[in-house]
């Protein structure tokens, strides 16, 4: 008797991802692992790619993925299918779940002349609902965790094989991936992987299910070395093809070979880990302590499939700059859905879809919200597509409506050149600030969160590599610069562009945060508050190419003060600077700058390809820094700049009629020069 081992690897690179770093994937990985592999046709194994990197890697690197084509058409890779730009399936819309995976298939079929049976689902992320959806475009299997049947109370000792499952009549089978093997390799030393292989063939399991991240080998800390320096792969590779009691095969063939084990429904989830980091911090310390509490009474194996955690969506609700992009996306869908079928373009689905890719909506030890690069590719898609719907029919120019169900309406502002949105929650400021022209969102940043694993930072670096391995990413503490509790301390306003304070005689700073909304129209969305024993009116509104917010204070004495934040994509690199109205550069966005008396300046960044001149009447102090944030990733800990922090100040002289304060924004694209940093 054999055990089948089915090998599995996953590769996937967000969309909009630095070149630099597919390179380095590819060099350290992707085609390390097809070029160890090759010398071993009688290894069948599984890919999934996701479909913007296979886009990229048929460009950059056309030998390597011709030599993928040749280890398929020999019978040794078998291709998994998904969503095309690898969204999450159970957020976004059925017809869009449908094209998504079709995208994905019709470009593995036109690369290697074969149509995916099963497919790869993002972060493992369960929910019946896509069911329907892949068995309409022809997937008949699918590989998500063993943790996912353990959680519906499925007997262990029946994870060695597919079940099936239904909804609404609509079948696929699943295939459960073995947490034991998505452990071990390749941290566990090669000989030891392929014994417990072989032992689970003693045991009687008909199949070693194994599929995840090809990352793994090469890619994540450690990992290159061991895996191709000293020789993991070949080892394990060259260990399964010589043991008599293992062989390779397809997912396809076990199928075609082998009967379901039976029905299953499987309940919504995603893989442990994923679990924890979808709780906001303080249910994620619980969950930890609860967690500890049953691994030290030796009952966490026993009981961890009712230790649960969160699922996949609380991300939405966690963070409300996921949100906001999530129901943006929903809103251009349905636009999109609408549009006669003549203007149904490729060009405009495809901006959909890139709209939908996974990576910046959620956060973890993975999951790409914290990066500004990874937001801004969804944000770039999303005003790319909204100013080619805005060509095909005008929206309104001024729209509310509670968009992100958060029981606050959003007034939204647009012509033909912007879209601002305001949320009328008693901070009155923008949301939204995005230039057609340069697809770009200013007011895309992420405001301090406090994250469960902020209790770490006063912890010392250390490794936690298993004795004759190598240490897995969710083992390991490490910190990529120093980093202390103070640099993680949360917001508790808003990251706006308008975020108001009143600084009385005293010095003491109040908050201004309970606007209400006096009307929107053609002039704009005007709001007014009591500050103390006075009254201010503000109005946020768009005039060509720039956002302004006009303020009329009477009876409020002390300074006036206005917090500006603004997503830059050159963030602290050389390539965004500050332009005084003379030509003089006080400095770069990652610097702290102080100017009195101001009356413009033009923040340049080479990376955007524009500029955005913010001017204040009458002239104001203006002082600016770095927004930064506190997160962590495979690699370890790290501040990320998130924004440009702008607070303009004014006297403001209660025994006046009136003070009148205004700040402009104009967007503008960048002329090249020979003397800008590209």
């Amino acid at each position: 008797m054999t055990i089948a081992l089915l090998f599995g690897v996953h590769a996937h690179q967000p969309v909009g991802n630095f070149d630099e770093v597919i390179a380095e994937a590819h060099v350290r990985c992707y085609g390390k692992f097809l070029r160890v592999m090759q010398h071993y046709p009688d290894f069948r194994f599984t890919v999934h790619i996701s479909g913007w990197l296979l886009g990229q890697l048929q460009h950059r690197y056309p030998d390597d993925m011709a030599l993928l084509s040749r280890m398929t058409a020999r019978g040794q890779v078998e291709w998994f299918g998904s969503g095309d730009t690898e969204p999450v399936l159970a957020m976004i819309p059925e017809r869009d779940r449908i094209s998504q995976i079709n995208g994905l298939s019709d470009r593995i079929q036109r690369m290697v002349g074969q149509r995916p049976k099963g497919a790869w689902l993002t972060e493992r992320v369960w929910e019946s609902s896509v069911v329907g959806s892949l068995a309409r475009t022809g997937i008949r299997f699918v590989a998500v965790d063993d943790y996912h049947f353990l959680c519906a109370g499925t007997d262990p000792a029946e994870l060695d094989s597919f079940h099936s499952t239904e909804d609404n009549g609509a079948t696929v089978d699943l295939f459960p991936i073995s947490e034991q093997l998505r452990y071990r390799l390749p941290f566990s030393p090669a000989a030891e992987a392929v014994r417990y292989i072989e032992e689970l063939d003693e045991r009687g399991q008909r199949a070693a299910i194994y599929f995840d991240d090809i990352e793994k080998f090469g890619i994540w800390p450690e990992t290159y070395d061991w895996v191709y320096e000293r020789g993991w792969l070949t080892q394990f590779v060259e260990g399964v093809l010589a043991s008599p009691r293992i062989r390779t095969m397809s997912f396809t063939q076990y199928h075609a070979d082998n009967a379901t084990r039976g029905i299953v429904y499987l309940p919504t989830t995603s893989y442990i880990e994923m679990n924890e980091w979808t709780l906001p911090a303080p249910a994620a310390r619980d969950y930890a302590s609860l967690v500890q509490s049953q691994k030290d009474a030796g009952l966490f194996e026993k009981h961890k499939a009712y230790l649960r955690g969160g699922i996949w969506r609380n991300f939405l609700s966690r963070y409300p700059e996921s949100n906001w992009m999530h129901k943006r996306m929903l809103a251009l869908s349905a636009r999109y859905a609408g549009l006669p079928q003549g203007q149904q373009t490729p060009e405009l689905l495809e901006l959909l879809h890139r709209t939908q890719a996974n990576d910046a909506y959620w956060h973890g030890l993975f999951g790409g919200l914290y990066l500004p690069h990874l937001r801004r590719a969804i944000w770039n898609n999303i005003i790319a597509m909204e100013a080619h719907l805005h060509s095909l029919a005008a929206p309104l120019p001024i729209e509310t409506i509670d968009l992100d169900l958060d029981g606050r309406t959003e007034i939204f502002m647009r012509n033909p050149l912007l879209l601002a949105a305001v949320r009328e929650d008693g901070d009155a400021c923008a949301i939204e600030f995005s230039s057609f022209a340069l697809k770009h969102n200013f007011g895309d940043t992420l405001r301090r969160y406090v994250e469960g694993y902020h209790d770490k930072l006063n912890q010392a670096a250390q490794s936690h590599a298993a004795e004759g391995g190598i240490a897995s990413p969710h083992e390991r503490i490490a910190f990529l610069q120093a980093i202390t509790p103070a640099d993680a301390t949360s917001d508790t306003r808003p990251r706006g562009i308008g975020v108001d304070t009143w600084v009385d005689e005293a010095g003491a700073a109040h908050a201004v945060a309970d606007y209400s909304l006096l009307d929107a129209g053609a002039g704009g969305a005007r709001f007014a508050a009591t500050v103390d024993c006075g009254h201010v009116e503000k109005c946020i509104s768009l005039h060509g190419a720039a956002l302004k917010l006009h303020y009329r204070t009477e009876g409020v004495g002390g300074r006036w003060e206005v917090c500006i934040n603004l997503a830059m994509p050159s963030c602290d690199g050389p390539a965004g600077r500050y332009v005084a109205a003379d030509g003089s550069v006080p400095g770069g966005f990652g610097q702290p700058l102080s100017l009195d008396a101001l009356a413009s300046i033009t923040l340049e960044d080479a990376v955007l390809g524009g500029t955005l001149k913010l001017s204040a009447e009458p002239p104001a102090q203006l002082r600016a820094k770095a927004h930064q944030t506190v997160s962590q990733s495979e690699a370890g800990f790290e501040k990320i700049m998130q924004a440009v922090e702008i607070t303009l100040s004014w006297p403001a002289d209660a025994a006046a009629q009136a003070n009148k304060f205004t700040v402009s924004l104009e967007a503008g694209v960048l002329s090249p020069s020979p003397n800008t940093d590209q």
